[in-house]
């Protein structure tokens, strides 16, 4: 049964969902499935016991048709909430068990209308950000303070590129209004909130290059707010960092 609903869900994948390219996905991705099939078995159903209830009712006292009018609508009840529990638990790992604590490092800043990323330097510590100093012009799109010395070899660049296999723990954070981060094909999508500091975490697993959305109307240019997120092999990833680290050198 567990491989016919893995190939049911490769075909699926194949037909309309975009490639699965993190760890997490076939599980969100087979969930979907089974909750399209009960959907089909609970319409065909549905209509069976309209009809019978049509025949019979025509038949039978009304209050000898409880069984058959209840016992149904009980037995959906308990059938949605628990593919609501399991969807809550799917999405959850994502969100509140937390990373391991060798997980990538990333901060992601999402702003009117554009998105930021920000790796740790060789302290492996984040500087911090003050919303005043705040400005691409100048070169400081998340407003890096100048005075910590643990922001001096941060990395901010505009494509957020990750190595493959490896879990990463993002934070995301937004400077203005709520923005809406969401790649796809990692199954990804979360809110990002001003104010606030949200983690996901997950491990990518295909290489590609893969689109950034925002999915929140965040205002006149949100249809140009978009990113690129570049999957690469480990050894890629160490030279694309080892690059970006020079260019932050004094």
């Amino acid at each position: 049964m567990t491989s016919l609903s893995h190939a049911a869900a490769d075909i699926l994948a194949s037909w309309w969902l975009p490639v699965d390219a993190s760890a997490h996905g076939p599980a969100l991705d087979r969930h979907l499935l089974l909750n399209l099939w009960i959907i089909l078995g609970l319409a065909t159903l549905a209509h069976i016991l309209l009809v019978t209830g049509l025949i019979l009712r025509r038949a039978s006292e009304p209050r000898s048709l409880w069984r058959l009018e209840y016992l149904p609508l009980a037995a959906f009840a308990i059938l949605f909430a628990a593919l609501a529990v399991k969807a809550e638990r799917l999405w959850a790992a994502t969100r509140y068990t937390g990373a391991s604590p060798s997980a990538l490092q990333v901060e992601v800043t999402g702003m009117q209308f554009a998105w930021y990323f920000r790796y740790p330097g060789t302290d492996a510590i984040f500087g911090v950000t003050r919303p005043q100093l705040a400005s691409p012009a100048e070169g400081n799109p998340v407003g890096i303070d100048p005075i910590d010395p643990h922001g001096a070899d941060d990395i901010v660049t505009s494509e957020l590129v990750l190595p493959a296999n490896r879990e990463v723990d993002l934070r995301l954070r937004a400077e203005d209004v709520i923005h809406g981060f969401s790649i796809p094909e990692l199954r990804l999508k979360q809110n990002a909130v001003p104010g606030d500091t949200i983690h996901i975490h997950f491990t990518p697993t295909v290489p590609g290059t893969y689109a950034i959305l925002c999915t929140q109307l965040c205002g006149l240019g949100h249809y140009r707010m978009n990113a690129t997120l570049r999957i690469v092999s480990q050894e890629e990833y160490v030279a694309w960092l080892a690059q970006r680290q020079k260019a932050v050198q004094p």
